[in-house]
């Protein structure tokens, strides 16, 4: 791979979990995640973009999720269920975006806020559109993902050096 190689980060948070009396890592989606799941899952097919890898979250709300997503999308990438995502600050993602072998070119994090939007906007040297302003005055919302191109290899991944070039929320 060259270190010319146009790479996209798609980043996930989980859908709508419920609050039932067990833990925080063991919560399960909510009626209204399972149903947005599935309804992300078609809106990722729809972005064309052929995922090599994912990396999902242990926490019981994330697998949900990916296991109801992927089945609408029309290969499914290897899947890595990656503890570091649960609770993960913004440099423990950037850390973890950096070990990503480089033939990988279209990676999937399917996780929790506040992660997944910090990380979307500090990537996000640049965007196209409305797309930066629409994700702030979203917040971000459960089952929504953001899409951010950069080019080079992933241990160059850092502040600023992307292009938010998509974001959807499935009630926005």
């Amino acid at each position: 791979m060259s270190v010319d190689t146009p790479r996209r980060i798609v980043l996930l948070r989980h859908a709508k979990a419920d609050w039932p009396q067990v833990s925080d890592h063991d919560r399960p989606l909510a009626d209204r995640g399972r149903t947005d799941a599935p309804v992300a899952g078609r809106r990722l097919a729809e972005t064309g973009i052929a995922f090599d890898l994912t990396l999902c979250s242990t926490a019981a709300r994330t697998r949900e999720t990916w296991k109801l997503a992927v089945q609408e999308l029309p290969h499914r990438p290897r899947t890595v269920y990656e503890e570091r995502l649960y609770e993960a600050s913004l440099g423990e993602l950037l850390a973890l975006l950096n070990e990503t072998p480089d033939d990988v070119d279209n990676v999937l994090l399917v996780g929790h806020n506040p992660g997944m939007h910090a990380l979307a906007d500090a990537l996000a040297g640049e965007s196209e559109g409305d797309v930066l302003p629409r994700m702030n005055r979203s917040g971000f919302p459960t089952a929504a993902f953001a899409v951010v191109a950069f080019t080079g290899s992933w241990k160059t991944v850092e502040h600023g050096v992307g292009r938010l070039t998509d974001f959807w929320a499935p009630h926005a």
